[in-house]
């Protein structure tokens, strides 16, 4: 009889062993089946649409989350802070000012896309006619209001410092100003509001298109510079990591060039 109950406490106690470590065993399978949410911010389209098209393309045991936001500047501050992974909707010398002034560490890693950018006007149709006194919006940020200026410049409504990099430029650095126009100095976000009032006005392709404007049909001066090409950027310690290398995949994919070619203002930067 006491063999007997040695024998079934024995195997009550495998039994219970072996439920014991199923359970434990039970989140480490649940949380390999489980992909990494890789959360990538993005402001609006199409940046926004090739982070979509990334997260249908990516592969592994990773997820990408879209959190769009409404302005660059949230775009990189979370990034920074490490509430998102990634975020795509900047070129770098953007990214490298605002590393400049906050202290980040945000890196670019794949550029994506390039564009048009342009120089837009509710009144003028040839930027010969642009008037004496002339109002001209241009971005506020450092590294937009250079590459405005540059534009300018190469077509001869005003004229640079010879001494300074001409895509370091600032109002500051007009020397020539034979039409003496005004500048009207906003957010990238505030420009298409300026555009009601300025003669002239500096705007991004995926803003303009809210008015109904592209810069191959309405752009007055254009300007393709592989320097600000879009660029999927993470934070510096993620730089080589296997998650960044999965996103780099995904954002070259052929997802991603479906959306990119099917745009008509942007092309393909890889």
């Amino acid at each position: 009889m006491k063999k007997s109950r040695i024998g079934v406490l024995a195997a009550a106690l495998g039994l219970a062993l072996v439920v014991s470590g199923c359970a434990a065993s039970a989140p480490a399978d649940q949380k390999a089946e489980s992909p990494q949410v890789l959360k990538v911010a993005a402001v609006t389209a199409p940046m926004t649409d090739v982070v979509k098209a990334a997260g249908e393309a990516i592969e592994g045991d990773y997820k990408v989350e879209l959190v769009e936001v409404g302005d660059y500047i949230t775009a990189n501050t979370i990034l920074n802070s490490g509430d998102v992974y990634a975020n795509f909707s900047q070129h770098v010398p953007y990214m490298e000012t605002f590393n400049e002034g906050n202290d980040g560490t945000l890196v670019g890693v794949q550029p994506v896309y390039n564009f048009l950018i342009a120089f837009y006007s509710k009144t003028l149709e040839d930027i010969a006619d642009l008037p004496d006194g002339a109002t001209i919006a241009i971005p506020d940020d450092p590294s937009n209001t250079g590459r405005a200026l540059k534009l300018l410049a190469a077509h001869d409504v005003i004229s640079l410092d010879p001494k300074i990099d001409p895509y370091a430029a600032t109002v500051k650095d007009v020397v020539g100003n034979p039409k003496h126009v005004e500048f009207l100095q906003v957010p990238i976000a505030s420009l298409n509001a300026a555009y009601e009032e300025a003669d002239l006005v500096f705007q991004w392709p995926s803003h303009i298109i809210a008015l109904g404007l592209t810069p191959q049909k309405d752009g007055l001066i254009t300007e393709l510079d592989d320097r600000f090409a879009l660029n999927l950027v993470v934070q510096k310690k993620d730089a080589d990591s296997a998650a960044t290398a999965a996103l780099k995949k995904a954002f070259t994919s052929d997802q991603v060039r479906e959306v990119i070619e099917g745009n008509g203002t942007i092309q393909t930067a890889w």
